[in-house]
């Protein structure tokens, strides 16, 4: 059997096992250790997982992975978020559509706290969604409003989705988060841009707030915008160091874990309960995806053993005959079907073995490739039928939003991302200015 043949039987076996509802990480990490087995006997077989075990423990830079992920479940879970929220409320009701523009400016703000889409879903379905409709928002837009900013959250820094790229494309974490954030500030001014000309035209959308919800004290005013603001000074107490060279980036996510957590003491918000569910939720998120990097490792190593890249390569320039910028939006539109049915970190570590090898060899930049990967992601994670988002929103929205309002909510935002992609695309500059600003990239 030829190793073509071979690659092709692994990749199909592994899709198979996850279509039955299997963990990603054990689909995947299962096919890597049988085909080892059965291609190199079992040392080669027994050393593959070791050896991937290994390599995932000495990678240093994913001790910010936990750090991350717990800074944002503090803030989220000591309610600062809320005071997000509030400061938007008063300061944007009185332009028409305001709150929704405030909600795309909670979930840029909450994606700079978190670095996970799930964490933006999950504040704006509970705090805005409630607060939209009971304003007489339309449900459809405000819908597709939290839908598309949560998805900032894997593009923003500190993105956890890039961290996870940076390990197995092998790039700096810190040019790729430099790398997302113009894009994901684009994107989200976009987002803002669209909510504003619909509510322009059609003031029905989203209506003003009246003037006796807005009336406050001006020192009132003040202090909600103090509290607002809070994230964005622990923003910026952890990456300012580290953009300028002070600390490590594992230093600087230490200092952002620590930042949170002495905000929500301060406030007096850190009980134990506040404390013992954002560990819990930490380990679970970082041991998910310490799992699903151990497996891609291991199934990478096979793939690159049988010389699939190479096949794949020689598939598309030399047998179809395919240009590369041709074969770079296969890429892309292969990424936007899997995510009708898996999350991004699936997609990543089952194609990236493919991909990351690909793209370098037909001479595009990996740090820019990473930034459409993450922009694709997000639209995949809203298209239908099996969209992650979708899913999401549904189980967490009021019984008068259906299944069919959350459909149509999201066509205008994935036009918008699409545009943002092409952009993206057409000017690989908008994504490469600020890492060769910083880095001299």
């Amino acid at each position: 059997m030829s190793y073509e043949v071979i690659a092709a039987l692994m990749f199909s076996t592994m899709m198979l096992m996850l279509l039955t509802g299997q963990r990603v990480f054990g689909a995947i990490g299962f096919v890597a250790v049988m085909a080892a087995l059965f291609l190199w006997g079992d040392r080669g077989g027994y050393d593959l997982g070791f050896s991937a075990a290994m390599k995932l423990m000495k990678w240093y830079p994913l001790l910010t992975l936990p750090m991350f992920i717990f800074m944002g479940y503090v803030l989220s879970e000591s309610r600062i978020a809320d005071d997000l929220y509030k400061m938007f409320h008063v300061w944007m009701g009185g332009l028409s559509g305001g709150l929704a523009v405030g909600t795309i400016g909670l979930m840029v703000l909450i994606s700079a706290m978190n670095g996970l889409s799930v964490a933006g879903m999950a504040i704006g379905a509970t705090i805005a969604l409630p607060e939209l409709l009971r304003r007489n928002y339309d449900k459809r837009m405000v819908t597709g409003v939290i839908q598309a900013g949560s998805s900032l959250g894997i593009l923003v820094p500190p993105s956890v989705v890039l961290v996870l790229y940076a390990m197995i494309a092998r790039q700096p974490v810190g040019q790729l988060w430099l790398a997302g954030a113009v894009p994901g500030l684009m994107m989200a001014a976009l987002f803002i841009g669209y909510i504003v000309i619909r509510c322009r035209v059609n003031p029905a959308l989203g209506p003003v707030l009246p003037p006796e919800d807005r009336a406050m004290p001006r020192a009132e005013k003040l202090r909600l915008l103090r509290a607002g603001l809070l994230p964005l000074v622990i923003f910026a107490v952890m990456m300012v160091p580290f953009v300028n060279g002070y600390t490590s980036l594992v230093e600087s996510s230490a200092i952002g874990a620590i930042a949170a957590f002495l905000a929500a003491v301060l406030k007096g918000r850190m009980t134990r309960q506040v404390f013992e569910n954002s560990v819990r939720k930490t380990l679970g998120i970082t041991c998910m995806f310490m799992w699903i990097i151990l497996a891609a490792l291991a199934f990478g190593a096979v793939f690159d053993g049988l010389g699939a890249v190479r096949a794949i390569d020689s598939l598309f320039t030399e047998q179809l005959g395919l240009n590369p910028w041709m074969i770079l939006i296969l890429m892309q539109l292969s990424f936007i079907v899997m995510g009708t049915f898996l999350d991004d970190t699936a997609m990543l570590v089952i194609v990236a073995p493919l991909y990351v090898p690909l793209v370098d060899a037909l001479g595009f930049d990996l740090i820019w490739y990473g930034v459409l990967y993450t922009i694709t992601t997000q639209i995949a994670y809203m298209t239908p039928p099996f969209g992650y988002n979708l899913f999401l929103m549904r189980a967490m929205a009021p019984p008068e939003i259906g299944l069919r309002d959350i459909y149509a909510s999201i066509v205008p935002f994935v036009g918008v991302m699409i545009v943002a992609l092409a952009l993206v695309m057409a000017f690989p500059e908008i994504a490469l200015w600020l890492p060769g600003l910083v880095y001299d990239y």
